[in-house]
């Protein structure tokens, strides 16, 4: 059975985070701190979607699964990355303007929602080639 996975989470949550928090400002057309709010808390979305997706071994090999589409990591991922792009692009479509009211036109780039899931996707298999460039206390190798 594959080992529970914690400490690559957090590098990996801080970077595709600011991304985030990057975009999310860009693409959100008004001032006041609303934006830093989505973000923080697309952080923490990130972050739980990454520790599913790079544990997916370790959950099925726990579950016991065996049916052949839920025993596939990948396509338990691609699940994962799916419902992260929704909820971050529903949670910024109900950002509020100035005024108070939800506005139109406010919600983040589909672009951008669909870089951050993939690269939550991708993290699992990117992460042996990032180990090296991170300190120990943080899982990576250097």
């Amino acid at each position: 059975m594959a080992e529970l996975i914690l400490l690559p989470i957090v590098p990996l949550a801080i970077v595709i985070g600011i991304y985030e928090l990057i975009a999310i400002h860009s693409d959100m057309s008004f001032r006041g701190s609303h934006w830093f709010g989505h973000g923080l808390s697309s952080i923490v979305s990130i972050a739980i979607a990454l520790f599913i997706t790079m544990n997916t071994e370790y959950f099925i090999g726990a579950a016991g699964i065996t049916y052949p589409y839920l025993s596939n990591p990948l396509i338990l991922r691609l699940v994962v990355g799916l419902v992260l792009n929704i909820k971050i692009h529903a949670q910024s479509s109900i950002a509020r303007g100035m005024s108070g009211i939800a506005a139109r036109g406010l919600a983040e780039h589909w672009t951008h929602t669909l870089i951050v899931s993939a690269l939550v996707v991708v993290a699992p298999y990117i992460w042996p080639s990032l180990a090296p460039l991170v300190p120990v206390w943080l899982g990576g190798g250097a």
